[in-house]
């Protein structure tokens, strides 16, 4: 298992190098130790349809660490639809100083979070469970974030009441939403649509931002 641990390090490390990320050898155990408990944990509950760690690392840790910087600006973050932790567990371990919160309506996946949560010491992460139409917080968010959880259009009509004013919507997403995106609801558009390379991964990734129109003075 050591060895295999190694191999992992290794790779994500060379991704990391290749993303040009600053983060420390401490923070990368901390996404191994992750990863580890990720696959343990979806043995039994079935988080993840990704069974081999060394896809784990590629498609699931460097694919949200491609994203990283978007959010570098970002004090309040919510990841909605957050399955497993993704993104939002390898934000909260790249940037201790920001607040991520994650939600799920899966109670087994919120239960994993929680565990994950603990035994890494992250004291930045908040978990909650249930619909996020239905919740209700003290502080909206700057951002809130998504990753293939749902379409743009039900996205930010059942989370639009958390984001902070001058806040934005970042959405993770395959290849270009254009349909989606013409079914934004009224009142909303897209500042801009950035083209992610996730390393090892011959995919097309898109990170696409929203914000509430302003209304003409």
């Amino acid at each position: 298992m050591i060895h295999v641990e190694h191999a992992l390090t290794d790779m994500l490390k060379s991704g990391i190098q290749e993303l040009q990320l600053d983060i420390s050898d401490e923070q990368i155990a901390k996404m191994i130790a992750y990863l580890s408990l990720l696959s343990k944990w979806n043995s039994v509950y079935n988080l993840t349809s990704i069974r081999d760690p060394k896809d784990m690392v590629r498609q699931h840790l460097l694919d949200s660490l491609s994203a990283a910087p978007a959010f570098k600006d970002a004090k309040n973050v919510l990841d909605v639809g957050a399955g497993g932790g993704l993104p939002g567990m390898m934000l909260a371990i790249a940037y201790p100083e920001i607040r991520i919160s994650m939600i799920d309506t899966v109670s087994k996946k919120t239960a994993f979070l929680t565990q994950a949560k603990t035994e890494l010491g992250l004291k930045n992460v908040t978990v909650h469970t249930g619909r996020v139409e239905a919740l209700q917080v003290k502080e909206p968010f700057d951002v809130i974030t998504s990753r293939a959880f749902s379409e743009l259009c039900n996205f930010i009509n059942w989370s639009g009441h958390l984001l902070a004013d001058g806040g934005q919507f970042i959405a993770m997403k395959g290849i270009a939403p254009n349909q989606e995106i013409e079914r934004l609801p009224d009142g909303w558009q897209v500042e801009k649509m950035q083209a992610l390379t996730v390393p090892g991964l011959q995919a097309e990734r898109h990170l696409v931002f929203i914000k509430k129109q302003l209304a003409p003075a």
